[in-house]
C-alpha cells in the first residue's frame, strides 16, 4: 500500500474517484496454494487454466438414435438401412460406417467415421432382420456433437483473477484440472469500540446500545469467503485497543471497525493508529457515510467505517468490498448495476452520489420500477433489511424524476 495514496484533499472526492484510489492501495494476497476440486468453490484462482484436451474429446451422439452417412437418406421419403453396429457411451467403434449402413448409437457415445447426421429413435422404426426405417431428414449434422466445440485442445479456459462458482468448478473437471492453483483466503480481523457498547444478550443499562455493526460486517466478510476473527467489543482504553490492534494486524489481511475513529476525545483508534502505523481520512460525496477512514497497520490494511448502521452497510458495499475482493486476487471487484426506471421523485444535492434503500415492482415497459424506501436515516437498519437493493443516484442531477432510468445493485449482486 502506498502512503501517497492517503494525501488529504481540501475538496471532496467523488465518489468513482475514491473507488479508484481505494483500488490503487492494494494488491491480491501474494501466497498461493492448490486445492481439490471440492475446496475450490469461492477461491480465486491465482493462473490461468489452460485446456490440453478437446472438450468433447470425439464426435459424440447428443441423443439415443442412429448414425448415418447424411447422403444416403432421403429429403422425402423414408429411408431402409441396415444396423451394423452398436455403440454405448465409453465405447469406440471399430471401424467406419460404410455407404448405406446405420449404426445403433446411444447419448455420448463416440461417432463412428463417415457417419455426419444423428436421427433420434423415436421417428424410427426397428425391423426384425436388423434394419432401421429412418424418416425423411432435410439437414445433415442434427444431433451430432462435434469434437471440441466447447473446449479446444490449448485453449485458456479461465483467467487469473476468476472466482469460481460451481460453473467453473466444474468447467474445470470437464479438462481434467483436479487441484487448481489459487489465492490464500484473505483473512479479515473486526472489532468495535465503546463503553456504551453491548453484545446481544448482555444487559443494556441507560446509554448503552447493542452492537449491530460487528455482526453485519462479519456476515458480510464471511458471504465473501474470508476468514474472520472476531475481536469482539474494545473499550475506550487506548492501551487495550493497542494491544489488540497490534494482534489483529500481525494476522490479518485487512482490519474492520464502524464508527469511533473521529477526533472525540474518547475516540482513541485514530491515536493509536497513528503510533502503530498510517490513518488518514478520505472526505467523499456520498450518502449515506461520507467520511471514510483508510490506514495501515504492518501489511494490513485498516478500513474505519461510519457508526450508523446503514451507513456502515452501504459504504461497505461500495468500497470496502471491491478493495478486499481485489486483495483476494479478483479480476473483476466492481458491482454491475442493472437498469431501473424510477418510481418517485426526489430532490438531492448536487454533485453528491447518493444511494438509497428501494424496492422493485414491474414496468409496463419491461424495465422495473423502483421505489425508494420512505425514510432516508442512516440509523433504519430496517430499510436494508426489507428492501431488495441500491438505488444509484448520479451526481447530477439534482432532482429525480418519476420514469428516469438509474442504476440499481441488487443485493444479491452484492453478495456474489
Amino acid at each position: 500500500m502506498s502512503r501517497d495514496a492517503f494525501a488529504p484533499s481540501a475538496d471532496m472526492l467523488r465518489a468513482d474517484e475514491a473507488i479508484t484510489r481505494l483500488l490503487a492501495l492494494v494488491e491480491p494476497v501474494a501466497e498461493t496454494e492448490r486445492v481439490a476440486l471440492t475446496d475450490a468453490y469461492g477461491r480465486v484462482l491465482a493462473e490461468d487454466v489452460v485446456s490440453d484436451r478437446n472438450v468433447p474429446p470425439h464426435d459424440n451422439s447428443a441423443v439415443d438414435g442412429y448414425a448415418v452417412r447424411f447422403a444416403d437418406l432421403s429429403a422425402e421419403a423414408e429411408t431402409t438401412l441396415p444396423v451394423v453396429m452398436r455403440i454405448p457411451a465409453g465405447h469406440v467403434p471399430d471401424r467406419p460406417l460404410a455407404p448405406g449402413e446405420a449404426a445403433r448409437i446411444f447419448t455420448g457415445a463416440p461417432v463412428p467415421v463417415e457417419a455426419d447426421t444423428i436421427i433420434p429413435q423415436e421417428p424410427c422404426r426397428e425391423e426384425a432382420d436388423g434394419r432401421v426405417v429412418l424418416p425423411p431428414v432435410k439437414k445433415a449434422g442434427q444431433n451430432l456433437r462435434r469434437a471440441g466445440e466447447d473446449i479446444v485442445a490449448g485453449q485458456c479456459i479461465l483467467g487469473a483473477g476468476t472466482r469460481l462458482r460451481p460453473q467453473e468448478v466444474g468447467y474445470m473437471a470437464s479438462v481434467g484440472c483436479a487441484r487448481p492453483l489459487v489465492y490464500r483466503t484473505v483473512r479479515a480481523a473486526v472489532f468495535s469500540t465503546g463503553d456504551e457498547v453491548r453484545d446481544p444478550g448482555a444487559d443494556a443499562p441507560p446509554g448503552a446500545i447493542y452492537d449491530s455493526n460487528r455482526y453485519v460486517l462479519i456476515g458480510l466478510l464471511r458471504d465473501m469467503g474470508c476468514t474472520v476473527r472476531d475481536f469482539g467489543i474494545l473499550p475506550d482504553d487506548p492501551a487495550r485497543l493497542r494491544a489488540v490492534l497490534q494482534e489483529a494486524a500481525a494476522e490479518a489481511d485487512v482490519v474492520l471497525t464502524s464508527g469511533g475513529v473521529s477526533t472525540g476525545e474518547e475516540d482513541h483508534v485514530k491515536a493509536v493508529l497513528g503510533e502503530l502505523g498510517t490513518l488518514d481520512f478520505w472526505r467523499v460525496a456520498i450518502r449515506p457515510g461520507r467520511p471514510l477512514a483508510l490506514g495501515r497497520v504492518g501489511q494490513a490494511a485498516f478500513i474505519g467505517l461510519p457508526g450508523n448502521p446503514v451507513a456502515v452497510f452501504v459504504t461497505f458495499m461500495m468500497f470496502a468490498r471491491p478493495l478486499i475482493l481485489k486483495r483476494m486476487g479478483l479480476r473483476e471487484v466492481l458491482p454491475r448495476p442493472v437498469p431501473v426506471r424510477a418510481g418517485f421523485a426526489f430532490k438531492k444535492r448536487p454533485g453528491r452520489r447518493e444511494w438509497l434503500r428501494a424496492t422493485l415492482e414491474p414496468g409496463e415497459d419491461g424495465l422495473p420500477v423502483a421505489q425508494r424506501f420512505p425514510s432516508e436515516g442512516s440509523g433504519i437498519l430496517r430499510s436494508v433489511v426489507t428492501s431488495h437493493g441500491l438505488l444509484a443516484l448520479p451526481e447530477d442531477p439534482a432532482e429525480i424524476t418519476p420514469g428516469m432510468v438509474l442504476d440499481f445493485l441488487p443485493f444479491e449482486e452484492l453478495k456474489r
